[in-house]
């Protein structure tokens, strides 16, 4: 697929689409492995990694574990930065994915397309409930803030951040990004705002990526 002039390769994670659903593998750390099996075994680095969400986390932790493999990296309102009313809610959340699985992510989420609600409901609820207990609740999680801005201070490439609000846009601007990183607030946006403005998105990551 292009993106501009751009190779774009999108990826079903392990557990979800079309991918295999082996018994275990589901923390960031996981899916960043795969990721960087997947760069290393296409030649394609260095790469600009792109995630939404949960996405944002397995970015991230790719360009810590593999930084030669990543060049940039485009965050979509990523899964890190909940505050202390947000982590409060945590055990719970995770109670709900291990009992009602994917019912629950759609009952997290709220309103969702309906391909996207689909696509959910057709993930296994262990895969849904271990990414979750991975990026929120584990020893290494950093879905929390204290804990993110110590990882987010760990990373050395440039990262472009979209979020749907300022109130965590301006969490993300507090924390110490590599230079040439921008935080961008797309008032009235939703979780799924690349989906939601697909050119603007388009736009706005050709023109950062023009000024790296």
């Amino acid at each position: 697929m292009r993106f501009g002039a751009r190779r774009v390769v999108t990826v079903d994670l392990r557990g979800h689409g079309r991918s295999p659903v082996p018994d275990d593998g589901y923390r960031p750390a996981d899916y960043a492995a795969d990721l960087a099996a997947l760069i290393t075994a296409t030649g394609l680095q260095p790469v600009v990694a792109v995630g939404h969400s949960m996405g944002g986390q397995v970015v991230v932790r790719l360009a810590l574990d593999h930084p030669e493999l990543v060049r940039a990296l485009v965050v979509i309102d990523p899964a890190y930065g909940a505050d202390d009313a947000e982590a409060a809610t945590f055990g719970r959340r995770l109670a709900d994915l291990r009992r009602d699985g994917a019912a629950a992510a759609v009952r997290q989420l709220g309103h969702l397309a309906d391909d996207v609600r689909e696509q959910l409901l057709r993930t296994p609820g262990h895969v849904l409930a271990v990414s979750y207990a991975g990026m929120y609740t584990d020893p290494d999680a950093f879905g929390a803030r204290p804990a993110a801005a110590k990882v987010l201070a760990r990373l050395t490439q440039p990262v472009l951040c979209i979020r749907p609000g300022a109130p965590m846009a301006d969490w993300d601007l507090s924390c110490a990004l590599p230079p040439r990183s921008r935080v961008v607030v797309w008032n009235g946006a939703g979780h799924f705002l690349h989906r939601d403005r697909p050119r603007p998105f388009v736009r706005l990551v050709e023109g950062w990526l023009a000024t790296l």
